[in-house]
């Protein structure tokens, strides 16, 4: 079951609505009593609808869950469509430039703070989650890959595990290290990272960028699976096919 309805995010995008996406188990009516874990997801346009997706085409997130019967909460938000380099700014925690799209001031961390203190609590309040950390993750692709590594780091306290599918790396790689490097991170922090084989090509140098990536995060300690999918592109059809590898990542207990 989905639930969706209009919000706004004040801090970001003024009176402007934007859709907001919520996927329940179908266990979630039959057992009254039961609470769950919560993945939050970026670009929730893109996750359980064809209709809504941007190319047409979405991760099919609900016919995944359905099927296996997992039980997590999956709580998504469409992403800012301004054509004024509008997703770029909000799913980005650093500001930058770029010959295809100019000067892109990051705004990472206003769409980060609504969602733990905002958009978290509404979750909380409104459903039967499990709210503590252990039981609180976080995903995305591309730009919404790099928040997922971003809030899994900056924001350590709120989310324990983070999936990150062909994060956009090249915004910043030497910001990101730094960021890695002077985390303190939990030891029990859990970070699902892959790239496609095919979009390695799209930038440059993205092979050392993955691994440079890959090695802070495990001299952190971090919990890692790092993967290069072979014949993986940067597409909803591809991502779609990652999900079984991320959401065993991220409910895997011993």
């Amino acid at each position: 079951m989905i639930e969706k309805w209009n919000i706004t995010i004040p801090e970001l995008t003024g009176d402007e609505e934007r859709r907001a996406y919520v996927y329940l188990p179908e266990s979630y009516e039959s057992e009254p009593d039961k609470r769950y874990p919560v993945l939050y997801m970026f670009d929730g346009h893109n996750v359980f609808f064809d209709e809504d997706a941007t190319y047409g085409k979405c991760w099919g997130m609900k016919e995944y869950m359905d099927y296996t019967e997992t039980q997590l909460i999956i709580a998504a938000v469409e992403c800012n469509h301004s054509p004024d380099n509008g997703r770029l700014s909000e799913y980005s925690p650093f500001s930058f430039r770029d010959s295809r799209f100019g000067k892109v001031v990051g705004r990472g961390r206003l769409t980060m703070e609504w969602m733990v203190h905002t958009f978290k609590p509404f979750i909380d309040q409104n459903f039967r989650t499990l709210p503590d950390r252990n039981h609180t993750f976080i995903a995305g692709s591309s730009m919404g890959g790099l928040m997922s590594l971003y809030a899994v780091i900056e924001y350590n306290k709120y989310f324990s595990k983070a999936a990150a599918l062909s994060p956009s790396l090249w915004v910043s790689v030497s910001k990101l290290s730094d960021m890695i490097a002077n985390a303190k991170l939990k030891p029990n922090t859990v970070i699902y990272m892959d790239y496609g084989s095919k979009e390695l090509r799209n930038h440059n140098k993205m092979r050392s960028y993955f691994a440079k990536i890959s090695s802070l995060l495990l001299r952190k300690r971090v919990l890692l699976e790092s993967r290069i999918i072979p014949g993986g592109e940067h597409c909803e059809a591809s991502w779609e096919r990652q999900i079984p590898f991320f959401i065993n990542t991220l409910l895997y207990e011993p």
